[in-house]
């Protein structure tokens, strides 16, 4: 009996697991901003694709970034965002920028003379389905002229 309440419980977890990954597709609207306390701002959105038939909530953004191959920030944004079944949705980003790891002088001169820089986001996002908690991997990489 026991062996039937698990084997049951098994395929009641399975099937609230989405069939396919949430997809990271794009980062669009990327800028250079300056915050409050003077410290530079990338923002963005988030272009994510849920292929699957269920709704989710989007729980947890967190992600490094990294400009020129140096680590330039890390996001870890905690939310709860609905995410529609077989869409697309958007999610804004706002990572601090740590410009003394990736050269500030350098930086700022490419950022001003509109250089191409790549911008690559590695991490995971988690989203939540039917309780279940699914943590899901992000490699996205662009080559990108940030405005100011």
């Amino acid at each position: 009996m026991k062996k039937v309440f698990g084997l049951g419980l098994l395929l009641l977890v399975l099937s609230c697991v989405p069939k396919e990954q949430v997809v990271l597709k794009d980062i669009k609207n990327i800028e250079m901003k300056t915050g409050l306390s003077g410290q530079p701002l990338l923002t963005g959105d988030a272009v994510f694709h849920n292929p699957n038939k269920l709704r989710m909530l989007l729980r947890e953004i967190n992600i490094e970034v990294f400009v020129d191959g140096k680590k330039a920030a890390h996001s870890d944004q905690q939310m709860e965002a609905q995410i529609p079944a077989k869409d697309d949705f958007i999610i804004p980003l706002e990572v601090k920028l740590n410009l003394q790891e990736i050269g500030l002088l350098d930086t700022l001169f490419g950022f001003l003379t509109g250089k191409s820089h790549e911008v690559k986001f590695l991490g995971f996002v988690r989203v939540k389905v039917h309780g279940v908690i699914v943590k899901i991997p992000v490699d996205y990489k662009s080559d990108i002229k940030l405005k100011i």
